[in-house]
């Protein structure tokens, strides 16, 4: 999965541009932040329970990718549709694994089946790619898996091609002799053989819409979602309707009517009988649609679409819609002969027509010097609506994550609207069944191999429609059994008192500083001083005891130009020592490191420890972009590490943290290089023990 996006000199300057309307544009047109704004911090948060651990599986051949390299690739888990409670567990290095009860083993070993063509070892999906089951399956035993040959080792020939052919994607349909049974015995035939010229953007998943009744046209139909074999930008295959690259297909496995005679082609699908067109295609105009599902309340099919050039998307898909890849990336013109170095996107012309655009949608924003060609660690990890019991308010949000970097979010799928703007994204929060604030690569991580901030996420549900994670880093899945609201303990009853009183103030350089009762100005710009780096001028507040948790209250404002994009003040709490405090930073800036976040020091560099910075160009949303004056609230509960900071009444934080470094401390206000003032201080907490 190689993901692409083009970064000139001039995009740090555009993106941090304050309240841009739409996507910051260079002096050639060319959109280089499609996305402007970041996905929206969620005061909801999961409670995630481990619910299975699957064993070590290995590559055939050896990895080289290190990117291959977890404990098991696994990559979905769904109910067999059989009133047994059983769930199943494909691992893209051969086994097919069911689950009762939390315990897997082995059903069948789909490697063992096709060698010595079975392949696995080079492409994220390359492998033992998908399974699903008839919805019949109890009485007919019938279900379908997806893997991959090397074209150079099988004399196998493709139903299906592209000019250049060096992996073939194979369904299969297997019978089961005896559904009931917890080992496979059976037979199998081969389905569809659909050779790709790359390793990458293969047949992804395949799926039986589960909104279809018996005796309703769908029912029974097979969905294919298959991708452009990764052949680059110019690849016109998505958009060339005689072959299933670059597709959504529709075929009825049961059915004979299709060119080799083992599936059939519904007559319902949009271009049957059309010259020179697949009757197969359901949709097309995909790079690399990689998971898919329906919305078990409305029947609405969604798609997460791995995108090349910046835009990650979900789509809503209907019969005949055209995606636009590799003419469109999102809602953008894509460049395909660009005279950059890196691609281009552009906006759409006044006469667009034809193409479907994203009902959500973020970016990739890559560091200030990628190259243009490097995978940037950024992908759609498709989801579902949820229409569960246990779980009431996700109920009607479409919970979806980044494949990389395990970040869940959620839109509300009544949000989703072909047509109009697209859905906010929200980023959920996640704990763990005792209590303690989560992120999955913390879950994922300890004893996995490979990259540690890989996590590899994937969804799935059972056939109540509950949420369950999957990480292939440490090969674990976990149940989402509830919610909760993330640093909603209360800080305690004790009010600190005359917050205002001058005297109540010690500055680091009281000659810098005015205090007039009612409000606590920072007059002239500090400047860096010996130690490690910090604020260079703050001020903190002697009234009151030590608090551990506490709850601070107060407006802010800038008193420098924001045209200028790095201005920033600090709410300091937890404060111990002049080396020793952690601090929320609001600025008008978002785009480095140091910016617009939640930081600690302690006795070294500040160390960035928010949720909401990517870990490359990008934190959460600007927390000041004016001169105005702006309500702040900042939250700390030692005893769980919970941090959050609010800005202008929001009931959603802007920015998240876990740290329990500092379990009590004072608070303070100052700014880095900026001047600025506080008024209405408020500080209610715990005083320390």
């Amino acid at each position: 999965m190689m993901i692409r996006r083009l970064l000139l000199p001039i995009v740090l300057v555009l993106s941090t541009l304050v309240g841009i309307p739409s996507a910051a544009r260079a002096a050639d047109g060319a959109v280089y932040d499609p996305v402007p704004t970041e996905p929206e911090t969620s005061r909801l948060a999961l409670v995630l329970s481990e619910y299975a651990s699957f064993p070590q599986s290995v590559t055939d051949p050896p990895l080289v990718d290190q990117r291959l390299n977890r404990v098991a690739r696994i990559n979905t888990i769904m109910e067999v549709p059989d009133g047994s409670g059983r769930r199943a567990v494909p691992d893209l290095n051969g086994n097919l694994y069911l689950v009762k009860n939390g315990v897997p083993h082995v059903y069948l070993d789909v490697a063992a089946s096709f060698q010595p063509e079975f392949f696995s070892g080079r492409g994220l999906g390359q492998g033992f790619g998908y399974v699903t089951f008839h919805p019949d399956f109890r009485r007919n035993g019938l279900f379908y898996t997806i893997h991959t040959e090397e074209a150079a080792i099988t004399a196998e020939v493709p139903d299906y091609r592209q000019a250049t052919v060096l992996y073939h994607g194979v369904i299969t349909e297997w019978k089961a002799t005896d559904p009931a049974a917890d080992t496979f015995a059976g037979t199998h035939r081969e389905v569809l053989r659909i050779g790709f010229g790359g390793q990458i953007h293969g047949i992804q998943e395949i799926n039986f819409n589960p909104t279809a009744k018996r005796g309703s046209a769908d029912y029974g139909n097979l969905y294919l979602a298959v991708g452009d074999g990764g052949q680059g930008a110019g690849n016109t295959d998505p958009q060339n309707l005689a072959l299933p690259h670059g597709k959504l297909l529709r075929i009825d496995p049961r059915g004979t009517n299709a060119p080799n005679g083992k599936y059939g082609i519904p007559p319902s699908n949009p271009f049957v009988g059309q010259a020179g067109k697949l009757g197969e295609v359901y949709a097309y105009g995909f790079r690399d649609p990689h998971r898919f599902s329906w919305d078990r309340a409305t029947g609405r099919l969604y798609l997460g679409h791995i995108g090349e050039h910046a835009v990650e998307a979900i789509y809503e898909v209907r019969a005949g819609d055209n995606f636009g890849w590799s003419e469109r990336e999102g809602r953008y013109v894509f460049d395909k002969t660009p005279t950059t170095p890196c691609d281009r996107l552009f906006p759409l012309p006044a006469d667009d027509a034809g193409y479907q655009y994203p009902v959500a949608e973020y970016d990739h924003n890559p560091a200030p010097d990628w190259n243009c060609t490097s995978d940037v660690g950024v992908a759609v990890a498709g989801g579902f609506v949820y229409r569960g019991q246990d779980v009431p308010a996700l109920r009607g949000k479409y919970v979806f994550g980044d494949l990389v970097n395990g970040w869940v979010f959620y839109t509300e799928a009544d949000e989703m609207r072909r047509g109009h703007a697209p859905a906010t994204i929200h980023r959920l929060n996640l704990f763990d069944d005792a209590g303690v604030p989560v992120r999955l690569r913390d879950l994922s991580s300890p004893g996995a191999p490979g990259d540690p901030n890989r996590v590899d996420l994937r969804f799935g549900t059972d056939a109540q429609g509950e949420l369950y994670l999957l990480a292939k880093a440490n090969a674990k899945v976990w149940k989402v059994t509830g919610t909760r609201t993330f640093a909603s303990a209360p800080a305690g009853t004790t009010k600190v008192r005359d917050t205002m009183r001058p005297t109540n103030w010690a500055p680091v350089t009281p000659s810098k500083w005015k205090f007039t009762g009612s409000q606590v100005i920072l007059a002239e710009a500090g400047v860096a001083r010996p130690g490690p780096r910090r604020p260079f001028e703050y001020a903190v507040l002697t009234a009151g005891p030590v608090l551990s948790s506490v709850e601070i209250k107060a407006s802010v404002r800038l008193d420098e130009p924001v045209e200028i994009t790095n201005r920033d003040v600090i709410i300091v709490f937890g404060y111990k020592s002049d080396t020793e405090f952690y601090y929320a930073h609001l600025s008008t800036d978002n785009t480095i490191y140091p910016h617009n976040g939640i930081f600690k020091v302690n006795n070294a560099d500040r160390e960035r420890i928010d949720y909401e910075w990517n870990g490359r160009s990008r934190g959460a949303n600007p927390a000041v972009v004016d001169a105005d004056w702006h309500d702040v609230k900042v939250k700390h509960l030692p005893a769980t590490g919970e941090i959050a900071v609010y800005v202008d009444g929001a009931k959603d934080p802007l920015m998240t943290a876990r740290d329990t470094t500092f379990s009590s401390g004072r608070v303070g206000f100052g700014s880095f290089d900026n001047i600025g003032r506080l008024r209405d201080l408020e500080v209610t907490g715990t005083p320390a023990s």
